[in-house]
């Protein structure tokens, strides 16, 4: 049997067909644009997504037995805000996750209703991103439209209801609403009444690996599928991501150096640190994980390269860090270009460089920026194991792990073994994944796991260098903090 998998991105719809051995046997991607109405705002239209969908999966099976599909799932762009009207037709365009309209609202959540009682009802604090301050600010700046709402979903559950025809939404993507209670896994009505919304305006919950319906007969024929196709629930991108790596129960973390830089913790038991310096989500496979976000990881060794320097040969700029310099570099840089989120939240945060000096070589800056972004996923790291929280190794992907360098710096950072996966194909993946759990190929998502991810190397720490990093990353710890009131004067 086949399963599609959907990567619902925010600037691409990326289609996988799998084979229940989990080979990947065809890729689709559609481009759509992105809605800048003005500064700091961004938006999509709902419809685009469909209609990459509508084009995509008739492309993806063509050449293959399209009856052989079993199943469909989907990982999406978390927190956008979609919203339908009582006859399911799309109000507004929906509101994304990089949106930055909603720094009064969030400023109301955290200051007025309290971070306390944010992280009481939902195990999280507000941030610009998630969806409950764009539902407040809908209802401050645009009431009549806010009043036609019917139902409040996300974006790759908007997908799921086009298939479907069911209001639908699994706890990893709903996790990052600031509407759930994560604990106990249900909308937190406390939360709902804030936002002057009712539960019935929300769409049905599901574990994300449960099927929540069949593809509609007529959408089945128009897709060139059979009826019967199962749906499942699918998940938000970072957990359908860790799935796809294998990063699932107790004990599991993925370290992603993407664009953005996440550290990503499964766990099969809630938990959350006492500063909400990590997002305390549900995960995919039925447990829960903690996550740290950077908002510039791969970002920083794109913008020192190409835009400073004017080189874009990675390779070339790193081939003189060999592993007599690791630990011993004076030079020391903070990659807060965009500000911050994990595990300092600090929008006011930049970059820098501390320690230069006349002899200070290109070598030493473009190692710099390495160890920086490592040393702040380490931070996060750090909060993860203040909790308790054991991770005896992790696996790691994106853009980033492809420097052999980057990864001996990162496992040494960590002192851990870095896993490399044979497969690395994202959200997409991971969906198909919870597909074949949700049709019964496998039991559970672990069981999936276990059968269908596998390690292609492992990095190992070294002791010596381990001991070495050991000593700048306590002196790393200090620039931050040092910097911290100088940054919010330089912000005015």
């Amino acid at each position: 049997m086949y399963y599609v998998g959907i990567d619902l991105g925010t600037s691409s719809l990326k289609l996988l067909l799998v084979d229940e051995d989990g080979t990947v046997l065809n890729e689709f991607s559609k481009e759509y644009p992105l809605i800048f109405p003005q500064n700091g705002w961004s938006e999509q239209d709902p419809n685009e997504w469909w209609n990459a969908v509508v084009e995509g999966i008739p492309a993806l099976l063509k050449g293959y037995d399209a009856s052989k599909v079993a199943g469909v799932g989907a990982g999406g762009q978390m927190h956008g805000l979609v919203v339908l009207d009582e006859n399911d037709n799309v109000i507004r365009n929906a509101i994304l996750w990089n949106d930055g309209r909603t720094f009064k609202e969030v400023d109301y959540l955290n200051n007025e209703i309290g971070k306390e009682t944010l992280s009481k009802y939902t195990a999280n604090i507000a941030f610009a991103g998630f969806t409950a301050p764009k539902i407040l600010w809908m209802k401050n700046n645009e009431p009549e439209k806010f009043e036609k709402i019917a139902k409040i979903m996300l974006p790759k559950d908007y997908i799921n209801y086009k298939l479907t025809g069911v209001h639908c939404c699994d706890y990893s993507d709903a996790s990052g609403m600031l509407l759930l209670d994560v604990k106990n896994k249900c909308w937190s009505k406390e939360m709902l009444d804030i936002c002057s919304v009712k539960e019935e305006q929300m769409p049905k919950l599901f574990e994300s690996y449960e099927t929540v319906g069949t593809i509609k007969a007529d959408v089945a024929a128009s897709l060139g599928l059979s009826d019967g196709v199962k749906v499942c629930a699918g998940a938000g991108d970072n957990a359908a991501a860790a799935v796809g790596t294998g990063v699932v129960g107790a004990g599991g973390c993925n370290i992603s150096l993407g664009t953005s830089g996440t550290i990503f913790i499964s766990s099969d038991s809630f938990g959350v640190d006492p500063n909400n310096a990590l997002h305390a989500f549900a995960h995919a496979d039925g447990g829960y994980h903690l996550m740290g976000c950077m908002l510039s990881a791969a970002s920083c060794n794109k913008w020192f390269a190409e835009d400073i320097l004017k080189d874009g040969n990675f390779a070339e700029l790193q081939k003189d860090i060999t592993d007599d310099k690791l630990g011993e570099n004076r030079v020391f840089f903070l990659p807060y270009l965009m500000g911050e989120r994990s595990p300092i939240n600090d929008t006011d945060a930049r970059g820098t460089f501390t320690g230069l000096s006349l002899d200070t070589t290109r070598s030493d800056m473009v190692q710099a920026v390495l160890e920086g972004v490592s040393f702040a996923i380490r931070d996060s790291f750090e909060v993860a194991k203040s909790i308790g929280v054991k991770i005896p190794r992790s696996m790691l992907c994106g853009g980033g792990s492809k420097s052999p360098l980057w990864q001996k710096m990162l496992a040494n950072i960590l002192n851990i073994p870095l896993d490399l996966p044979v497969t690395e194909q994202g959200p997409g993946y991971g969906g198909a994944m919870l597909a074949m759990v949700a049709c019964g190929k496998y039991p559970t998502v672990i069981d999936a796991a276990k059968a269908l991810i596998k390690v292609k190397a492992t990095v190992e720490p070294d002791k010596e260098i381990t001991e070495r990093y050991e000593k700048k990353y306590q002196q790393f710890k200090q620039i931050y903090p040092t910097n911290k009131e100088l940054f919010k004067i330089l912000a005015k």
